[in-house]
């Protein structure tokens, strides 16, 4: 018995023994969980290093393709030198013929004639008058001035006289006619991307010297500080961006430094629709993704659109979704314009052409990307001919077509006739005072997640364009604000009178007058 009792441990002796395996065992655990941290951390950084070295490669795989198709190019180039020569001097010896012929012979009553003849005289002055007078004949001035730029010893040179009088500032002494010339400066400088194009290579290679681009940066930042000391970009007037940006693709002066100060210069006016091209010309090829959320965001979604699909995002960004977002937007702008009272006139109005101008763009829209098999024009346009109806209807009932120039309300003041005008010839290359625009996010549309995409090479030549809706204005605000904000227009827009879709109110599509149409039409045709 007592040795029984001598062999049982001690009860002290156990419980340590326990307590040394509880401590082991904890710094097993402990042992095991900073292990596995380990383990995550540098799995984490393998990955990390392995997505880095992807990236490596890939970016080094781009740099080389780049390199060689620069390479190429190059070579091109060295190879068509002395082509390129010949043909200049015969082109100049074809020239001075027509020159001494031009001469000799009558004066040419017609317009094409006449262009070729200032041209190949090298008369700036007269050749800007008669553009400016022959505003009336834009479609055959678009044709015209490229072909008779070509007659001309120095296109760029010329081009730069010509401009020189409205672009960067106005210097004309008496500005007559009176108003903005900012769409001649346009036509011309669009005019010149095919006279400097290479005879050999064509737009892939500008022929423009280095004293030609040394002068076209000296009148690029004049226009910069000009529009600085007026404001900034919020006050910069539509033709004088879009001016400053095709001066920027024409001579190829853009600098990379400054492609955000690109960026808000397009957004400003990106209803133009040069602006996709302009845009993919300056290098904005990385930021076109953050343009198209921008333009959603502000409610334009068929600049989106346009965007979209010239820099082949149309796939991340769908337009049928756009598409009805922003129909269902002038829906509501136009039912909470037909409830306002304290301007019922022009409410009413406002109201018979909100909708049917947004329906009109989205079919122009539909026709020019080729989206009829996903977006059917049917109802449509049967939704126009209801408008159409209920608004012929409307003036049957009032006993005829309302005077453009009635009382805004039964009380209230009549409005000039000329109220929708920009009238500040003061200095005609100025920038309005108006504030900048408000713009909330269209209640309307998904927010798509950004992703990278495949750059496409910028290009130069003709680019069409479109003018800005004047409906953009409601369609930039959430239906649930718009009753408690007035709404706010990002352009200037008449108070009674808006132009009509089909037609140009002056005969140079959106050179007009500085009002934006009521729709989204084609700039240039």
């Amino acid at each position: 018995m007592a040795s029984a009792a001598s062999t049982m441990p001690n009860s002290s002796v156990v419980e340590a023994g326990f307590a040394e395996l509880e401590r082991q065992r904890e710094l097993i655990s402990s042992c095991t969980a900073l292990w596995k941290e380990l383990s995550d951390h540098f799995s984490s950084l393998e990955r990390s290093l392995e997505l880095r070295s992807e990236s490596l490669h890939c970016k080094r795989r781009t740099l080389d393709f780049h390199t060689q198709r620069k390479l190429a190019s190059l070579h091109r180039r060295e190879e068509s030198i002395e082509a390129s020569v010949d043909l200049a001097i015969a082109r100049v010896e074809e020239l001075r013929a027509a020159s001494l012929s031009s001469l000799s012979s009558a004066d040419a009553a017609e317009l094409p004639a006449r262009l070729r003849t200032f041209c190949s005289k090298m008369d700036s002055d007269s050749f800007f008058d008669l553009i400016v007078s022959s505003r009336k004949e834009s479609d055959l001035l678009r044709k015209e001035i490229p072909l008779a730029l070509k007659e001309s010893i120095d296109p760029a040179k010329f081009v730069m006289d010509a401009i020189a009088r409205v672009f960067p500032v106005d210097r004309r002494a008496v500005r007559s006619p009176p108003g903005d010339l900012g769409w001649v400066s346009v036509l011309l400088l669009e005019g010149l991307v095919s006279a400097l194009a290479d005879p050999e290579l064509g737009a892939e290679r500008s022929l423009v010297t280095r004293i030609v681009k040394e002068r076209a940066k000296e009148m690029a930042d004049a226009w910069k500080d000009e529009m600085e000391q007026r404001g900034g970009v919020e006050n910069a007037k539509a033709q004088d961006v879009h001016a400053f940006l095709q001066h920027l693709v024409t001579f190829d002066i853009g600098v990379k430094e400054e492609r955000e100060f690109y960026r808000k210069l397009v957004v400003s006016i990106s209803w133009r629709k040069q602006m996709p091209k302009l845009a993919m010309a300056l290098g904005l090829e990385d930021k076109m993704s953050d343009i198209v959320e921008e333009l959603i965001l502000k409610g334009q979604q068929l600049d989106a659109i346009n965007f979209a699909y010239e820099s082949g995002l149309q796939d991340k960004y769908p337009p049928v979704p756009l598409l009805k977002s922003f129909l269902k937007d002038a829906k509501k702008a136009a039912a909470l314009i037909s409830e306002e009272r304290n301007n019922a006139g022009q409410a009413a109005n406002n109201t018979s052409r909100k909708e049917p101008s947004a329906i009109r763009a989205v079919m122009k829209c539909i026709e020019e990307h080729k989206l009829e098999a996903e977006f059917p024009l049917e109802n449509l346009l049967k939704r126009l001919e209801n408008l159409e109806k209920a608004k012929a209807e409307k003036r049957k009932t009032s006993g005829g077509p309302a005077n453009k120039r009635t009382r805004a309300n039964n009380g209230g003041p009549m409005p000039p006739a000329k109220a929708g005008r920009l009238t500040n010839n003061a200095y005609v290359s100025s920038f309005p005072a108006t504030a900048p625009p408000t713009f909330v996010r269209s209640p309307s549309h998904n927010t798509y997640s950004s992703a990278p995409f495949s750059p496409y090479p910028s290009c130069h030549g003709f680019y069409g364009s479109h003018s800005p809706t004047a409906m953009r204005d409601p369609y930039a605000y959430p239906a649930e604000e718009i009753v408690a904000a007035p709404i706010s227009a990002p352009y200037p827009s008449p108070p009674i009178s808006y132009p009509t879709y089909a037609g140009y109110s002056s005969g140079m599509g959106a050179y007009s007058n500085g009002i934006p149409p009521v729709y989204q039409q084609a700039y240039y045709r």
